[in-house]
């Protein structure tokens, strides 16, 4: 007979959130916490536990999943007081689905090796929409049997055919960062050419319309891109200092392995001048607000062009 895991969850913004009530939807018994009690209010109605501390969420879990900021956030959860390595059983698994680096795992496999713990990092790409309804990508890095052995935990949080074993243990790290650097340096690229080419008098639905029929198509200029040309919507579910961090993170990582790159540290020069130009909180596609300034004009597409790409993009 098997038996259901036991799914700590520590982590409860706004991507933990989605991701959790998911869980707790799909059937798993869950002990979360976080340092703000309010936001597993709803979890603890639906049947979750809380706990006080990391250390008491891995004591009652069998598998433990971390979904925090940062690295730093990470190694206190995991190895200060009160930390999850207090509470965790020998043999227990524990999966960081935080964008970090991979030394922060390293440490933990090597410091206990002899208490047999499993560990996976499985980064997720799709925002807080896709963590709410349950269709993110997850990319993951580890022991290929312990990635199959938890698949049914990561197909209640992501989609089936994009929850993608990516190699060994730091490869989802590695991947996870990788994709937002692109990503980021398209919106970059995008905020630039609408710019200058609706500033030399080009209509910027007819603009985005020949980018998309060119070689210099992408899935953010099609798709993406609409949040922001449609609604002004420049996505607050993620805020711009969590995109300057992913930023840094990168260039990091590029730093470590020897390769140079250039157009990178340009792009986290772009974002670090939009957030001191917004502030912390403003969403990770701020720094399109950048350029609209610089032309002193919004980039919005015409009501019934809008309406157009966004049955093109559903």
């Amino acid at each position: 007979m098997v038996t259901t895991p036991t799914v700590g969850f520590i982590g409860l913004g706004s991507m933990g959130s989605g991701m959790s009530s998911n869980l707790q939807k799909a059937g798993y018994r869950l002990v979360v916490t976080d340092v703000r009690p309010e936001a597993a209010a709803a979890l603890v109605e639906g049947g979750a536990t809380w706990a006080a501390t990391a250390a008491e969420v891995a004591a009652a879990s069998d598998i433990i999943i971390t979904m925090l900021p940062t690295p730093r956030h990470v190694t206190d959860v995991v190895s200060g007081p009160g930390g999850m390595l207090e509470g965790i059983a020998d043999g227990a698994t524990w999966i960081d689905m935080s964008t970090s680096v991979p030394e922060v795992a390293d440490r933990v496999r090597a410091e206990e090796s002899a208490r047999g713990l499993r560990i996976l990092d499985a980064p997720v790409s799709g925002m807080a929409k896709g963590a709410a309804s349950g269709m993110l990508q997850i990319f993951v890095g580890g022991d290929a049997e312990d990635v199959e052995r938890v698949r049914p935990v990561l197909e209640a949080m992501g989609d089936p055919d994009r929850i993608l074993h990516v190699g060994g243990h730091g490869a989802g790290y590695a991947v996870k960062l990788m994709i937002n650097q692109l990503w980021f340096s398209h919106l970059v690229a995008t905020a630039e050419v609408l710019a200058v080419g609706v500033r030399a008098g080009v209509d910027l639905g007819v603009l985005r319309d020949s980018l998309i029929a060119s070689p210099a198509n992408s899935t953010f200029v099609e798709r993406d891109v609409l949040s922001i040309l449609e609604n002004g919507d420049y996505d607050e579910g993620f805020a711009i200092a969590l995109a300057c961090k992913d930023l840094g993170l990168s260039i990091d990582l590029a730093r470590s392995v020897g390769v140079p790159v250039e157009l990178s540290s340009l792009v986290e020069q772009v974002y670090r001048r939009a957030r001191a130009s917004y502030g912390d909180k403003a969403g990770e596609m701020t720094p399109f607000r950048l350029y609209e300034d610089l032309i002193h004009s919004e980039l919005r597409l015409a009501p019934e062009l809008a309406l157009a790409g966004s049955e093109e993009s559903a």
